[in-house]
């Protein structure tokens, strides 16, 4: 049995020590996952009190809500039309800045993968007009 021992014991050892490798590992990602859902809370708290004094949100929502509010208004219908035909010729970019700019002020998070789906897809029909046909599926 002496020699049993003596060949088995070396590659047990070996097992051994990468089975708590792997544990380890599991562990500091573990904790590092851990520590990666703390940071993004404290952010968001911070955030949220420093916006407590803040006009911010307000600002947004009285400006968002002046188009809607003047739908309803016959003679304010023209100038909003114009307004957003405007708002659509203006740069990705700057659309992109005001999304982020709203979604940060609600923290809303999730709505930049939504704008970049959103403004690629006005990307695409803006360079089928340009080409003269009506979009991607002709």
């Amino acid at each position: 049995m002496a020699w049993w021992n003596i060949v088995i014991g070396p590659i047990a050892e070996v097992v051994k020590q990468g089975m708590q490798n792997h544990a380890e590992r599991a562990q500091a990602k573990h904790l590092r996952k851990l520590k990666q859902i703390s940071r993004e809370q404290s952010w968001e708290e911070l955030a949220m009190e420093a916006s407590s004094s803040s006009w911010k949100d307000e600002w947004w929502t009285i400006l968002l809500s002046i188009p809607l509010i003047g739908c309803f208004i016959p003679t304010a219908v023209p100038y909003i039309r114009e307004g957003f035909r405007v708002l659509e010729e203006m740069p990705v970019w700057y659309q992109a800045a005001i999304a982020v700019s709203i979604a940060a002020s609600f923290g809303v998070r999730s709505a930049v993968g939504w704008q970049r789906t959103a403004l690629s897809r006005d990307v695409i029909r803006k360079k089928a007009l340009e080409d003269g046909t009506n979009g991607p599926n002709t």
